[in-house]
């Protein structure tokens, strides 16, 4: 099974793993807030010294993709694609709602669907469903949410809400369908079989081309005080 080094730097959390034949052999976890640019290089030096101290050689390089804090996938998604093409290895991406949802469809009752949000400021957030077999239901949109919103599909069965974009949330989807699961966040170690996976199945990406998915426009801010304000 190949040794793969996987990154997440879509939310506040800054993460690190690598892993081999689905074992965590380094693991790195900061969640005191957007440092990634600071964080994530140190986390990549450390994490490659194990790798030559032990005499290792990695396979590919996995990243998180998106949606989420436009800054953070940039800063994942560089490093990532720097170190790919600097070793010549392979770029696998995953999707932040897929990592997810992988970390706790075994924690819920299998007839629930899982939707992983993750805070795109004020009342909005970037909304996945999926079965408990990470079948994709729906696809992720940026929602505005209300007391209103997934009512067709609340109505239907139970949705685990999880995330940092359900935690503002749990005030106004009230439904008695509505369930919430707190402290959940996407992982680098979330990612190492969603990354195995992706491998055995060539199921890489283009390291030049490759882009994170912002799923809306960016659009820089400039404040009162005339500073540029980068969310």
């Amino acid at each position: 099974m190949p040794t793969i080094l996987s990154l997440e730097t879509s939310t506040p959390v800054c993460s690190c793993v690598l892993s081999r034949d689905g074992e965590v052999l380094f693991n790195k976890e900061n969640f005191d807030g957007q440092s990634h640019s600071t964080l994530l290089g140190v986390f990549v030096e450390e994490t490659m010294a194990y790798v030559r101290q032990n005499k290792m050689t990695l396979d590919a390089i996995a990243v998180s993709s998106g949606p989420g804090s436009y800054t953070g996938l940039r800063i994942g998604v560089s490093e990532a694609k720097g170190l790919a093409y600097g070793l010549g290895i392979k770029l696998i991406a995953i999707s932040t709602p897929l990592v997810m949802a992988s970390m706790v469809k075994d924690k819920v009752m299998p007839d629930a669907l899982l939707c992983p949000m993750i805070d795109a400021r004020r009342m909005e957030v970037y909304a996945t469903f999926f079965d408990t077999s990470l079948r994709l239901i729906k696809e992720t949109t940026a929602d505005i949410v209300d007391e209103n919103s997934y009512l067709d599909i609340l109505d239907k069965q139970p949705v685990i809400f999880f995330g940092d974009g359900a935690e503002k949330c749990q005030t106004v989807i009230t439904h008695p369908h509505a369930r919430f699961l707190v402290g959940v966040h996407p992982l680098a170690s979330g990612m190492v079989a969603l990354a195995e996976k992706a491998f055995s199945e060539k199921n890489f990406v283009d390291v030049a081309y490759f882009e994170p998915c912002y799923l809306k426009e960016y659009v820089a801010v400039v404040g009162k005080n005339k500073v540029l304000q980068i969310p």
